[in-house]
């Protein structure tokens, strides 16, 4: 599902609709790593919470079922949503600007909304503390009313379809000089890729076309992550560099606007 938030987001709708364990959710993060954390982004939060101030991971935060219990409070509040966010720079769709939510959920490249669309809710992003642990922080966020447009599924699913197909064009431009290279055969790297994707797995309550839609995305990111490591793909200039940018930003744009449709799917169809 390619970051912790989306796994997240999907398992803890299933949980809250009664179709998954507590048990489930934590299985699934740990899939993600062995310890996670929760704690307060800022003072105030932290009185609202319950949970210790943690600027940045530099205090102990609290266990993993408090991050459950934060989820499980906040959606107890009528018309509450749980929101993925995936923002990179120039495309902050859904997240509140100007807060620190945002500054840090672009900075993270993920984040999770929790809420009423229109009032003060919650978000939750993660960051690595340690190897082997992942800290979530908490913070007082605005609910946008309007998240923006989503992709119909059928869309979305029509979008990764060519996604794929312009992806693999995107890696026979970029390798032409290395394909034949027997210690650098991109399917085997592609093939690795996907093998860590799998790690993860989807609650039964998730569509079909939905899973559908999420494995093709990680597909698609497969490839294009091969492309941008191997040395063969490397840019040498400042205009080579432009159009490795030109020729990939569309397709990474693509994955990430499919993956907020069929999680956001997922997590309406599960409550």
């Amino acid at each position: 599902m390619c970051s912790p938030s989306a796994t997240l987001t999907v398992w803890a709708s299933s949980w809250l609709a009664g179709c998954s364990a507590p048990d489930d959710v934590l299985a699934a993060l740990h899939a993600w790593a062995p310890k996670h954390t929760i704690a307060a982004g800022d003072p105030l939060t932290g009185g609202r919470t319950d949970l210790p101030w943690s600027a940045h991971g530099n205090l102990p935060g609290s266990g993993v079922m408090a991050l459950l219990k934060v989820i499980r409070e906040t959606m107890a509040q009528p018309g509450a949503q749980l929101r993925l966010v995936l923002p990179v720079p120039g495309d902050i769709r859904g997240v509140p600007a100007g807060t620190a939510f945002a500054a840090d959920a672009i900075e993270a490249g993920e984040g999770m909304l929790i809420g009423v669309p229109g009032t003060e809710g919650t978000g939750l992003i993660p960051r690595w503390a340690e190897d082997d642990t992942l800290q979530w922080t908490v913070y007082s966020a605005p609910i946008p009313s309007a998240p923006g447009p989503d992709m119909s599924l059928g869309e979305a699913e029509y979008a990764m379809r060519e996604a794929v197909r312009d992806a693999a064009d995107a890696l026979m431009k970029l390798h032409t000089t290395s394909l034949g290279a027997p210690d650098s055969d991109p399917r085997e790297l592609i093939e690795a890729e996907l093998a860590d994707y799998s790690r993860h797995d989807y609650p039964e309550s998730i569509s079909l076309r939905a899973r559908r839609i999420l494995d093709t995305a990680d597909h698609v990111a497969a490839i294009l992550t091969v492309a941008q490591r191997e040395p063969a793909s490397a840019p040498t200039s400042a205009s080579a560099i432009g159009a490795q940018e030109s020729l990939l930003r569309p397709l990474w744009d693509a994955i990430r606007a499919a993956r907020l449709v069929a999680v956001h799917a997922s997590a309406r169809g599960s409550r």
